[in-house]
């Protein structure tokens, strides 16, 4: 159906009341009572790839800072894999783009730091927000009340790997010393087409759960930005994004996409499948009769190698 068709349908209204919002709650009532088997064959997948455009259309965008430790373990599982071509004693730069609360690049850094004590690894932190970014940078949690986000971010870890990545300190959690350090913290914007100037092109970089939240031409814009900072050969980990803006930039740009551990990475953020497709960052079932299915379904690239 075109788009412009579609457009009218999500605006129209009867009496102030959207049908296209009624049809919706009505398909995810049905929808939460089929079985797995059938919610992934071909044609409701298909109509499921048919409501979620209807919801891209009909809400509006905004970021969000929710975020969690340990969050997608597979593709931290590959950072560590990758960490093993650096020769020992070299340096690790790596860059996390909207590091919200701080999470992610605690758990970067305790996956790496712990495999591979011999590297030095410099990471940069980058947030839009001064008051998020202020927070990741003390690594301290509570344990009771989830903070900014009002979100807890232990949901994910054993007892064991919360000894491990933190000290006690009554009823909040600080972040061990030896994975704080090397961290320097930057207020900045994915968008901004100064940030490679800033951080300098980087080993990794990883662009995970934000760009989402961008309606797809600032999305792929950014995206192009992002790709910049990703020095010849290096890696860009990138998730939580619309599939066919991450699909065109690759394409377009030749990146290569990364086979191991590919379906276990996309099947790994369950928080993002899980919401398929009654949100907009919500990440569609892959799908391996697609022609270009490697490629869309991967979250991560190796940019810029010769050959």
């Amino acid at each position: 159906m075109p788009q412009t068709v579609l457009d009218r349908m999500v605006k129209f209204t009867i009496l102030g009341k959207s049908p296209v919002n009624a049809y919706l709650l009505l398909n995810q009532r049905i929808w939460k009572h089929l079985p797995y088997s059938l919610v992934n064959a071909p044609p409701i997948r298909s109509y499921g790839a048919f409501l979620q455009t209807l919801v891209r259309l009909q809400v509006a965008r905004t970021q969000n800072f929710g975020t969690l430790f340990l969050r997608n373990r597979p593709q931290l599982e590959l950072m560590r894999r990758l960490s093993h071509q650096k020769a020992a004693g070299s340096t690790l730069k790596i860059a996390v783009l909207a590091c919200s609360k701080g999470a992610e690049v605690y758990s970067i850094l305790r996956t790496i730091r712990a495999d591979r004590p011999d590297l030095k690894v410099v990471m940069n932190a980058v947030d839009i927000s001064k008051e998020v970014l202020e927070f990741a940078e003390r690594g301290v949690y509570s344990l009771d009340t989830p903070e900014l986000t009002g979100q807890p971010v232990f949901g994910n870890m054993t007892e064991d790997e919360m000894q491990d990545l933190f000290d006690w300190e009554g009823d909040k959690v600080r972040v061990k010393s030896w994975i704080r350090k090397g961290i320097t913290w930057h207020l900045g914007d994915a968008e901004d087409p100064e940030i490679v100037n800033v951080l300098g092109y980087q080993d990794m970089v990883v662009a995970n759960n934000f760009l989402c939240h961008m309606y797809p031409p600032k999305a792929e814009n950014c995206l192009r930005n992002i790709a910049r900072l990703v020095k010849p050969g290096g890696n860009l980990f990138v998730s939580g994004i619309d599939l066919d803006v991450r699909t065109k930039v690759a394409k377009d740009l030749g990146w290569i996409a990364l086979s191991d551990l590919l379906e276990e990475i996309h099947e790994g953020d369950h928080f993002l499948r899980d919401d398929w497709p009654w949100q907009y960052w919500g990440l569609e079932p892959l799908n391996k009769t697609r022609h270009d299915w490697k490629i869309r379904y991967a979250s991560v690239f190796q940019i810029g190698a010769e050959g």
